[in-house]
């Protein structure tokens, strides 16, 4: 494999000599993964050679372990499924994956994070008391609860957390990026702002439209401290937002603000920090903050890793990504989390070389979810 890989770089528009042995190799690559053996065999044979995906045989490796390409062509012959039986969750988050590996992000594709956001998230789940603090090297990221006024005078906030602030975030920071304008149209009604962020629009009586109400309310009430080697922002993302007042139906279109304004100071930060993401895979991963901060942080760290790539303990990353888990099997089960929300990510973010080893993981060299414009 290793030589005819190597014999002749692929040029774009010229054959390629080793595509049989990239595609094989692909092929394997997505049975590994759960792919069915017919299905991932369709796919390999219509996929474009893709540099970034697979550019040598070193690369191949990195992605997929020797002996997983052993297991996976074992599965393939006796014509079974490698694993346990794969979820519906899963396997839609496989067939998204290999959409995301056929047609690269386009236009509307490309969602926008504040790259501080991208090393140190907000509270995954409830935080007792009104203020929360997270550190990871040099970025830090200090949240307190605030007030808002809800139409009767000032109501206390709890913090933002989980999932949907993380991406009503990184939609609201990738409108005001494309328009040039801190004021940002967030639609005309709650089922609107639910169905641009992915999310669905029913979940019990009023359950989508009740917990969107509590963790915008939340997001546009928090103060926010981002430190970043020596530098300190202080202020709130959000500088307006009409309060979404609670009535009996949260889904009447009166109630719903169509307008949110950022913060000055926020926006020019983000205007030279800003992230470009896939916001197919941010939607596939919508179920779980812990996904989508472990996503953030490989689309930013991944391809500024040179050489033979770089090692990160397990410390390391319970430090950054474990600050919840706490008790006596604290370690056990962060990690268990941890690669479990890993190899959910690696679904959607084909092009990632993250291998897990006995201290932690190692990160090679990886092309970002989407190209940086030069």
């Amino acid at each position: 494999m290793s030589t005819l890989l190597q014999q002749a770089p692929h040029r774009q528009g010229e054959p390629y000599e080793g595509l049989d042995v990239w595609r094989d190799g692909y092929r394997l690559h997505l049975i590994s993964r759960s792919v069915p053996p017919t299905q991932a065999a369709d796919i390999a044979a219509k996929i474009a050679y893709r540099q970034d995906l697979y550019p040598s045989a070193g690369a191949v490796e990195g992605c997929v372990e020797d002996s997983t390409f052993a297991r996976a062509d074992r599965f393939a012959a006796q014509g079974q499924r490698p694993g346990k039986h794969v979820s519906a969750r899963t396997q839609k988050l496989i067939d998204l994956g290999c959409t995301i590996a056929q047609n690269p992000p386009k236009g509307g594709d490309i969602l926008f994070s504040h790259a501080v956001f991208c090393q140190v998230g907000l509270p995954r789940k409830q935080v007792a008391g009104r203020e929360f603090m997270r550190q990871s090297g040099s970025a830090w990221l200090s949240v307190q609860a605030g007030w808002l006024d809800e139409g009767h005078g000032p109501v206390a906030q709890p913090l933002p957390y989980g999932a949907l602030p993380r991406l009503a975030l990184a939609w609201v920071s990738t409108q005001a990026l494309r328009d040039r304008s801190r004021e940002v149209k967030i639609g005309n009604s709650a089922s609107e702002f639910l169905r641009m962020l992915g999310k669905p629009t029913t979940g019990g009586p009023r359950g989508a439209f009740r917990t969107l109400r509590t963790q915008m309310h939340a997001l546009a009430a928090c103060r926010l401290q981002i430190g970043f080697k020596g530098r300190t922002f202080n202020g709130q993302p959000v500088e307006q937002f009409d309060a979404w007042q609670d009535s009996k139906d949260d889904r009447q279109h009166a109630l719903w603000p169509g307008v949110l304004v950022l913060s000055e100071c926020y926006y020019s930060s983000l205007m030279d920090s800003a992230v470009p993401m896939d916001c197919r895979a941010l939607r596939g991963l919508g179920d779980s903050a812990l996904k989508l901060d472990i996503y953030s942080w490989l689309t930013h760290r991944l391809h500024r890793v040179e050489g033979r790539g770089t090692s990160i303990s397990w410390q390391a990353l319970r430090d950054q990504f474990g600050q919840e888990y706490q008790g006596k099997n604290a370690s056990k089960d962060f990690r268990k989390t941890f690669v479990d929300a890993l190899q959910k990510v690696q679904e959607v973010y084909p092009a990632a070389r993250v291998k897990i080893v006995d201290r932690g993981l190692h990160l090679m060299p990886s092309p970002p979810p989407v190209p940086y414009k030069p």
